[in-house]
């Protein structure tokens, strides 16, 4: 192995959607995601992926179910767990911005030893949450 440090990331994270455009439609006007990627791939299959706007970390590819298995999934990829975490730096601005936009909230805002944070649903029912990390002092 070299002296070199390696250098890895987590980029893209595939989420499992009834209909493309039903999915992207709501990332972009429900949780205000900017659509990153459009691109045909022949055969009705599509490479869409979506990320927050100013956001840093992974996008999250959208991928049309293939078939009764992978249809099967879709909402419930993590057998009813939280399964993405959408991290703010303004927790009420965003809780706000997205209950007016008719985002599902399961729950009131909690404070946690790690921050602030609130479980909503998107179109599908995938849990997520939003989560402002407690600021170091």
């Amino acid at each position: 192995m070299s002296g070199s440090a390696e250098k890895r990331s987590i980029a893209t994270v595939a989420l499992v959607v009834s209909n493309y455009d039903e999915a992207i439609a709501w990332y972009v006007e429900r949780l205000g995601f900017v659509l990153t990627d459009d691109v045909d791939l022949g055969g009705g299959k599509r490479w869409v992926t979506v990320t927050p706007p100013n956001g840093q970390g992974a996008r999250l590819l959208l991928a049309q179910a293939s078939g009764g298995r992978q249809a099967s999934r879709i909402g419930d990829q993590t057998g009813g767990r939280v399964f993405l975490f959408l991290e703010t730096d303004d927790f009420a601005r965003d809780h706000r911005a997205m209950l007016g936009r008719g985002v599902e909230f399961r729950e009131a805002p909690r404070q946690e030893a790690y921050g602030t944070v609130a479980v909503f649903a998107d179109l599908y029912g995938n849990l997520w949450d939003l989560i402002e990390p407690k600021r170091q002092a």
